[in-house]
């Protein structure tokens, strides 16, 4: 597999005139043959190429305008990719008053029985896609590397892909996959955020600064961020859609002070999972998810708000 990986490499290096950078998820720096949670388009033929892997791609498009990411799969995706659907696989609906947000977690049972349907089992290793620096296929890896499944987004997403596309909706064989809990210490409720806060821990906003300091706001009612949070956009993790350098991802984790502690939110904890899987990669620790996130915080009677730095 390292052989396999080095030559990928080699011949992309031989393509693009210099060598590729190096991340902290490069297998050539692992101790240990776990998948990091983002792994590069060599990673991915490797994977392809392992016997006896029970190998899934999924594509995650979606988006925040009227286009569809079912209408995108179907004009061209991965060959073999099965589509996952973040408003009805990855998210349960919204209630308004619950504190849930725009994107509440999926139940258990309604999360396995989407993956089941698409052929996936306990035992898939999962690699995700999309068309924006992995910022929607973060949610599904992070909920599959929370129940301890082998799961990864593709760095640079559907446009790294150097094959024929597909297109249509093909079916898949659907296989059985039980409902698992999510770990309760993977997530932090509001009062946890509260407590976390006033103990003096981290608690990230990984919106764009301008809906951070409450400028401007284009899908919830409020504008501004949780007091005493730090911003840290989860975009700028990103160069032309692919992850930036090692050192720059170091630099902005460091600049925080980021730990195992810290708590992350977004919008509607989806964005969020791109900062807490990067956080994993440099060995920092995912954190926690406040999944109702900002949509969340702001959903209940008298939220307590900041519009400044």
């Amino acid at each position: 597999m390292a052989k396999a990986y080095f030559a990928a490499n080699l011949n992309q290096a031989r393509r693009s005139g210099g060598l590729p950078r190096l991340h902290p998820w490069d297998t050539r720096a692992m101790a240990t043959p776990e998948l990091s949670p983002i792994i590069d388009i060599g990673q991915l033929h490797d994977l392809e190429g392992t016997a006896d892997l029970d190998l899934v791609i999924c594509d995650c498009r979606a988006y925040l305008d009227q286009r569809e990411g079912l209408d995108a799969y179907r004009a061209g995706h991965i060959p073999q990719a099965r589509f996952v659907d973040l408003e009805t696989v990855l998210s349960a609906p919204p209630q308004a008053g619950t504190g849930g947000g725009r994107h509440p977690l999926a139940e258990p049972a309604v999360f396995a029985a989407g993956l089941g349907r698409l052929g996936i089992g306990h035992a898939s290793t999962v690699v995700a896609y999309d068309d924006a620096g992995g910022a929607i296929a973060a949610r599904l890896v992070w909920m599959l590397r929370t129940l301890g499944q082998p799961a990864a987004i593709l760095d640079g997403g559907i446009g790294v892909w150097d094959g024929e596309l597909e297109t249509g909706e093909p079916s898949f064989v659907a296989v059985e996959h039980a409902p698992r809990d999510f770990p309760r210490n993977a997530m932090a409720t509001r009062e946890e955020v509260g407590a976390a806060l006033e103990a003096g821990h981290l608690v990230v906003d990984s919106r764009g600064p301008e809906r951070y300091r409450g400028e401007v706001e284009p899908l919830d009612a409020i504008a501004g961020h949780i007091p005493g949070a730090t911003n840290l956009p989860f975009a700028g993790n990103l160069d032309s859609g692919q992850m930036r350098p090692t050192t720059e991802l170091r630099q902005r984790f460091a600049s925080i002070n980021a730990d195992p502690a810290t708590i992350y939110y977004c919008g509607s904890g989806v964005t969020a999972c791109h900062n807490m899987l990067v956080a994993e990669a440099l060995g920092i620790g995912r954190g926690r998810l406040y999944v109702g996130s900002w949509s969340g915080w702001i959903d209940l009677a008298e939220p307590s708000v900041e519009t400044a730095f």
